[in-house]
């Protein structure tokens, strides 16, 4: 066979590891074994009748031509009243760009900033595709570890060693995907005075689970940091929200010439976002918006579920996440420790190994996120395998047998 060339940039890529887990748990469940799928933050409702009702009216009409490269008006004015609305700060169609999904949101605006020495701060643990998007459009993600005990969320003192003349973005996932931390004022208040003290740095806001939340939300960075507009770009979808991860429509707010050159690049890419896709979501955000709060209220319970189950297990450790479609915890404990079966578990993609061909669990490991020891599982299932993991992973552990000492 004919050798064929790649570039560096995608042979140091992979494959998402969310995705090559999902694959996996797939492909045994495809075989028939009895699997309990709780890798994919991909909700289980279904799109709203409503809106899958504008899309199909929309093809009815005839709307499936090409879309401007930054989106139909209608969409982006709707988007536009949504910050408005829901979040207290005023931004123009002018500055909102729609893609995608947010994916491409997020690689449009690297692609137009990064180059060269250009650097990216990520706090871990992260959603892998960040250092990923900043590697394949030639810059460096410099990786900031957060701790479980500050709740996973990044402080003043590690931000600020993190900047250097080179730094060009801080990435902000809030709430998070793993962890489900959400930032409280107090944390945007300091990251505001961080990017006052360093006027290079922009603000990448990931916002995509902003309706998944469990505690109280702080108001909003722009509305604690308006004079910072000019240096950030908001970043959210209909994805998560109303259960349309397949429409691909995402969006992002921020400066004008940053939009605009984001507008240039998907321009030369992939050309405007599906128009019935944007039809769709024009309706997800003009409707009636009770079904979000319902749904939201479904996964609270799911993460009460696991959260409780999780804990009551020996060597589990983990907090309850604030917001997001995951539950991130710690197997740190039982690294090191060997099954009844002769099994060792030496890292979390062990364990996870473990969990999965022992009592069929497909989690995620923490090591694709940046933080070895821990395993993501989630919510984004029926309640019913929600509430059986717990005993399954129970059973697990309990054929586990600790070697050389505890790593709590």
């Amino acid at each position: 066979m004919t050798a064929f060339y790649l570039s560096q940039r995608v042979l140091q890529s992979e494959l998402s590891p969310n995705a090559a887990a999902s694959q996996r748990a797939k492909a045994l469940k495809g075989a028939g074994a009895d699997i309990l799928d709780l890798t994919i933050g991909e909700p289980d409702f279904e799109t709203p009748a409503a809106v899958k009702a504008a899309a199909a009216a929309a093809m009815a009409r005839g709307e499936t031509r090409y879309t401007p490269a930054l989106g139909t008006a209608q969409l982006r004015a709707a988007i536009s009243a949504k910050f408005e609305r829901e979040n207290g700060f005023s931004v123009p169609p002018e500055r909102i760009a729609v893609a995608n999904g947010a994916k491409q949101v997020i690689n449009n605006a690297f692609a137009a900033t990064l180059e060269g020495d250009s650097e990216v701060i990520v706090p871990s643990p992260y959603y892998p595709s960040f250092p990923e998007m900043v590697r394949l459009n030639g810059g460096r993600a410099v990786i900031v570890p957060t701790r479980a005990e500050d709740g996973f969320r990044l402080g003043r003192e590690a931000l600020e060693a993190a900047i250097g003349e080179h730094a060009r973005w801080l990435v902000i996932n809030t709430p998070s995907n793993p962890s489900g931390a959400d930032y409280r004022q107090e944390d945007l208040l300091m990251l505001a005075g961080v990017l006052r003290r360093h006027p290079h740095l922009l603000l990448l806001l990931d916002e995509v689970y902003e309706h998944i939340r469990f505690v109280e939300p702080a108001p909003h960075f722009l509305t604690l940091a308006p004079d910072l507009a000019d240096r950030v770009l908001v970043v959210n979808a209909v994805s998560k929200t109303y259960a349309m991860t397949g429409w691909r429509i995402g969006f992002g707010a921020g400066p004008l010439p940053l939009i605009r050159a984001m507008g240039v690049i998907q321009s030369q890419t992939t050309s405007g976002a599906s128009s019935i896709g944007q039809a769709a979501a024009l309706a997800a955000l003009n409707g009636d918006q009770s079904l979000v709060a319902e749904r939201a209220a479904i996964y609270r319970e799911r993460r009460d579920i696991l959260v409780a189950g999780l804990s009551a297990i020996d060597g589990i450790h983990l907090q309850a996440p604030d917001g997001g479609l995951f539950v991130f915890a710690s197997c740190r404990h039982w690294l090191g420790a060997i099954a009844d079966d002769g099994t060792v578990i030496a890292t979390d993609s062990d364990f996870v190994d473990y969990l999965l061909t022992r009592v069929g669990v497909a989690a995620v490991p923490g090591s694709a996120f940046g933080a070895p020891g821990h395993f993501r599982l989630s919510i984004a299932v029926e309640t019913a395998a929600v509430a059986q993991a717990p005993s399954r992973i129970a059973a697990a552990v309990a054929a586990l047998r600790a070697q050389g000492g505890r790593h709590d």
